[in-house]
């Protein structure tokens, strides 16, 4: 009984705390997904991607006018137990993530990590992380918050063109910062 009013109490402060991180008028709306236990903010006029393989990213969004501007979430097992801290400091697990998911060896992509902080929402430690990182034909600009929570390793993701930066990165700031977990 004191789990399912615990969880209640923690889908409340979820849904205070997504809608409280802009006003009504500011161009975000909520996804949240009750089952996985996350939620973050988009922006208004990004749709869902419907997703048909398996492995992949649990959900992508993407602009309407500008489909390379996307924000997804993937999920992995932690080994062992670890939390955040275990898996190493922000900069550690930014190189991580930069060398087996935005740039793995023969992709054809470098990436470089420019930015690693770490916050604390509740008891949850979450590292914000920057890459600008190199394809074939383009240069993008991505942002990363990752977290710990039920032995998943939950990662955030929200990318746009290197030339579309300067615009959207405070939007894509604010899409990865609302990332929370319940």
């Amino acid at each position: 009984m004191l789990k399912q009013i615990a969880a209640f109490f923690s889908c409340v402060l979820l849904s205070l705390s997504l809608s409280g991180c802009v006003s009504s008028g500011s161009g975000f709306q909520s996804y949240i997904d009750n089952i996985d236990g996350y939620g973050f903010l988009y922006p208004i006029g990004w749709v869902q991607v419907q997703l048909t393989q398996e492995g992949g990213p649990d959900v992508v969004f993407h602009d309407i006018i500008n489909p390379t501007e996307n924000v997804s979430v993937v999920m992995n097992a932690v080994p062992d137990g670890k939390n955040l801290r275990e898996l190493g400091s922000p900069t550690e697990v930014g190189y991580s993530l930069q060398k087996n998911a935005l740039a793995p060896e023969g992709s054809g992509r470098t990436a470089e990590l420019v930015d690693a902080q770490e916050r604390t929402l509740g008891e949850n430690t979450f590292y914000l992380l920057e890459y600008i990182v190199h394809l074939p034909d383009q240069e993008r600009h991505d942002v990363a918050s990752v977290v710990v929570h039920r032995g998943q390793l939950y990662t955030i993701n929200a990318s746009t063109t290197e030339a579309r930066w300067q615009r959207m990165k405070g939007v894509m700031r604010d899409v990865v910062s609302s990332f929370s977990v319940t």
